[in-house]
């Protein structure tokens, strides 16, 4: 078994009709890595059979499912890493579609292994380099989803539907598995509930990779359900700390005040104005008590 520093290291793979990715995906895998899971979550072309005829350095073990969605299938990659391989141990997400690069890995685990983080996300858009190689739609979607999750969780997020990731096995021993969100949207509800339990985190550069792979993403869709998911974590979140921080109460107050002056305005329009600069007041009150 080969260690970095003490911790073994998985990466957890979920694929779906990745039949033209997913060898190139496990043959690159880093010589440190130890195990690699593969979720074929219900597949209909060879994935299944590409992936187990592939001679990788890692420990391969390849896990069927029917269908269960992204979230959930890296769920249970995480959750088998939990109760297979030697703590402590990192656990990493990398897509069966090719679109991260493996170079990038061991950047990705270094801050967990120097205790400096419990969570690492990677970050495909700190170069100008890489923003312009992200396909024009992808890039928009991005911003804007970034702007949502600095909302919802309460600390800045500039690419959060990046899935590289790395966790730490202390982390997914507290994860609750139960309420973990399913589908697409994964990201932005770790990030949400990461920042609400205060888990350490830090972004890191990566670099964007995009050829020929198809999203399944229906965008409006997608906008809908996230969108509304999101929305519902950040009151929870709110209300989680509003009694235990003096912060998240100025922010509340701030948050009220917001829609106080839309009464104020049916009198007087300029008060309407109250509602931007009384959210804008809330939201970084917001991200200071996160903070503390």
């Amino acid at each position: 078994m080969v260690m970095m520093d003490g911790h073994t290291v998985g990466v957890v793979i979920p694929a779906h009709n990745e039949e033209q990715h997913i060898r190139q995906v496990l043959e690159t895998i880093p010589s440190f890595v130890d195990h690699a899971v593969v979720i074929d979550d219900g597949s209909t072309d060879e994935t299944f059979s590409v992936a187990k005829s592939v001679d990788s350095s890692a420990n391969v073990t390849i896990l069927q499912t029917k269908g269960l969605g992204v979230g959930a299938a890296i769920d249970l990659g995480h959750q088998h890493l939990l109760e297979n391989i030697q703590k402590p141990f990192i656990s990493v997400v990398m897509a069966g579609d090719g679109q991260m690069d493996p170079s990038d890995l061991s950047a990705i685990i270094r801050p967990i292994i120097e205790g400096e983080a419990d969570h690492v996300k990677g970050n495909r858009m700190t170069t100008s380099e890489d923003i312009e190689q992200m396909p024009k739609r992808r890039r928009r979607a991005s911003r804007i989803l970034g702007w949502l999750t600095t909302l919802a969780s309460g600390r800045v997020v500039r690419d959060p539907q990046c899935g590289y990731t790395a966790t730490s096995s202390k982390l997914l021993e507290q994860w609750n598995w139960e309420r973990s969100w399913q589908g697409y949207g994964y990201p932005n509800y770790w990030l949400i509930h990461l920042s609400s339990q205060r888990f350490r985190v830090v972004d890191v550069p990566v670099k964007a990779v995009y050829g020929g792979e198809k999203s399944g993403i229906k965008p409006i869709n997608f906008f809908l359900k996230v969108g509304l998911m999101m929305s519902i974590e950040h009151h929870k979140r709110a209300f989680k700390h509003l009694p235990k921080s003096p912060w998240m109460m100025l922010s509340f107050l701030f948050y009220i005040a917001g829609y106080v002056s839309i009464g104020f305005a049916l009198k007087q329009p300029l008060a309407i104005l109250g509602l931007p600069i009384g959210w804008w007041i809330a939201h970084r009150l917001d991200r200071l008590a996160m903070r503390q």
